[in-house]
């Protein structure tokens, strides 16, 4: 069974998530682009793509599954609205910013298009 965690995208995804969190966390460097949009761009594949793995482990399609596109959209939508609107009415720590939505937009498409696949199935070998 293929692993999600090992798609080059999430990798990266990941990878570039962590490393503005420790840069901005633990060092005090903000990249000014990238402390704006970069973590909003890469939160959709490696929320959709941790969601996908976990549901493939435990779900009897497993490699097979995937999401549809409404559930898709559902899971950009929610992130959306508690993200950009219902955590920035609840507390001054959160701002809302339409370029925010657009880049989970686009995270989402990224998700959709490269990462949404079936599992690739093993190669059998011929019989002897």
């Amino acid at each position: 069974m293929s692993i999600i965690f090992k798609n080059p995208i999430f990798i990266f995804t990941s990878l570039a998530f962590w490393t503005n969190q420790y840069l901005e966390k633990s060092l005090g460097i903000y990249v000014p682009f990238y402390h704006s949009y970069g973590d909003d761009l890469m939160a959709m594949p490696v929320v959709f793509g941790i969601c996908l793995q976990l549901m493939r482990w435990w779900h009897p399609k497993q490699g097979e599954l995937t999401f549809d596109t409404k559930q898709v959209i559902v899971g950009l939508v929610y992130f959306s609205l508690v993200f950009e609107v219902l955590l920035p009415l609840k507390s001054s720590t959160y701002t809302s910013d339409p370029l925010d939505v657009l880049c989970y937009v686009i995270g989402t498409l990224v998700f959709h298009k490269f990462m949404n696949k079936p599992a690739p199935r093993p190669k059998k070998s011929p019989a002897l």
